[in-house]
């Protein structure tokens, strides 16, 4: 608790204009003892802060400064948060507190791992993140309280091998991220963790998978941008995610050879086209739709859904791809075009195929 007493005191004196003797005087006090309490040097007793309250007309507790806080929960929690976000170290001690007064609360506890980690982690302080790890451990026999879609048994495991990693102990990490690897969630960190110890060659089947996976995730989600942009009218947007999402999987090419992500490239060609069209950019467009139909000819021509022709990507057990865009890479620009139901799209789409001098 945080007293301002010394600060109100002459706070309220000033207020009503009286000097440190005139108050000395009202009070039956020596003026000393006024410029003492002033400076922060002494205490008044109980039954003289009392008489101030009363002749300055407040309370004792607006005289002391203290502010009563809300213990409740809820609100301890968010003041947790509160502190971890202004990076206030002083939220440690108070989350002490908190664990004494909730001690089987999954949301202060995991309130308090956060806290500890974070500063644990910034600080190079294994004391804090040893702290982080038995609060988790606590956190899971509180799990069944937790009403977080986010928050699951996996995720904290996933936390704590962060923090076993922070304290340098790589096996045991592992050992976690193994045993908890439901529908390969772990497979980055796993591949993450093995590449730095003396086993870094058994990590690259770990990052294969999930450089798939991401590059999974990044096609549907580029595609979900740009119907949102689509919708909006913002061709701009719908413009620069799709160019992106090209530029990011044309990358991915090897050895000159086609792989499924030049299927995919074909359709966010054709959509690109049409956000450049909506733009007034027709010769852009144009070029746009040559670039996907030799691009779609060259897949189609020798079409590879093996997850080794594309680069980085290593041989996946069990792997397949599958896709909903067309059976060929055409029929996926050909779909573009009839969901964008743009004449102007279908009209340029019609003048690039007939004209072959464009592929040459």
């Amino acid at each position: 608790m945080e007293m301002k007493l010394a600060e109100n005191i002459r706070t309220f004196r000033k207020e009503r204009g009286l000097t440190q003797e005139q108050l000395s005087e009202v009070l039956g006090v020596t003026a000393g003892a006024v410029y003492k309490w002033e400076a922060g040097l002494s205490v008044p007793d109980l039954d003289l802060i009392m008489e101030m309250a009363d002749f300055f007309d407040t309370s004792v507790d607006v005289l002391l400064g203290y502010e009563m806080k809300d213990n409740h929960l809820e609100a301890t929690k968010k003041r947790l948060q509160e502190y971890r976000h202004r990076k206030d170290r002083e939220g440690l001690a108070e989350a002490e507190k908190a664990l004494k007064k909730y001690p089987n609360s999954f949301k202060i506890v995991r309130e308090c791992v956060a806290m500890f980690s974070g500063f644990g982690f910034e600080s190079s302080d294994t004391e804090m993140l040893k702290r982080a790890l038995e609060l988790s451990e606590r956190s899971l026999l509180l799990l069944d309280q937790s009403t977080d879609p986010d928050v699951s048994e996996q995720t904290i495991y996933g936390s704590m091998a962060t923090t076993y990693l922070g304290l340098g102990e790589t096996d045991k990490a592992l050992e976690i991220l193994k045993a908890h690897n439901a529908g390969g969630m772990f497979d980055r960190d796993i591949g993450h963790a093995l590449a730095i110890t003396e086993h870094a060659d058994e990590a690259e089947p770990f990052l294969s998978k999930a450089l798939a996976k991401i590059t999974s995730d990044l096609t549907v989600t580029v595609t979900g941008y740009m119907n949102i942009f689509a919708t909006r009218g913002d061709y701009v947007s719908t413009e620069a995610v799709l160019q992106w999402g090209v530029d990011v999987l044309q990358g991915l090419r090897k050895d000159g050879k086609p792989n499924f992500f030049d299927k995919v490239c074909s359709g966010f060609l054709a959509a690109l086209a049409y956000a450049k069209l909506r733009l007034g950019k027709k010769e852009e467009a144009r070029d746009t739709l040559i670039e996907a139909k030799k691009l779609a000819e060259f897949f189609d021509e020798n079409p590879s859904y093996d997850e080794t022709d594309v680069r980085f990507i290593t041989r996946i057990e069990g792997a397949s791809a599958h896709d909903d865009i067309g059976a060929t890479a055409m029929d996926a620009i050909e779909n573009v075009i009839d969901e964008s139901q743009s004449e102007e799209l279908a009209s340029l789409w019609r003048s690039v195929k007939e004209n072959n001098d464009d592929n040459e």
